[in-house]
């Protein structure tokens, strides 16, 4: 088993941590244990967060469908933009 050592945790931190640990019935370490292995299943659970917003958006609705849109050959003109000067 390996050891960590936190530095420089706040006060607060610390006193919420006590309390969580004290709810839960277990000593302050054994809190921060279960706390890191939660946080580690989770992320390993969640993969699609290391995809791209719009890959994520995209598998949400993949199983909606698409649709067609039909849109207007482009002229290769542009028209300038008019800010009323």
């Amino acid at each position: 088993m390996a050891t960590l050592t936190i530095r420089n945790l706040d006060e607060a931190v610390r006193q919420r941590l006590r309390v969580k640990a004290a709810q839960h019935g277990r000593s302050m370490e054994a809190e921060v244990r279960e706390i890191l292995a939660a946080a580690v299943a989770e992320s390993e659970s969640k993969p699609e967060l290391e995809r791209g917003l719009g890959s994520r958006i995209h598998a949400l609705f993949a199983d909606v469908g698409g649709w067609d849109v039909d849109l207007p050959p482009r002229s290769g003109t542009h028209r300038p933009i008019d800010f009323g000067e």
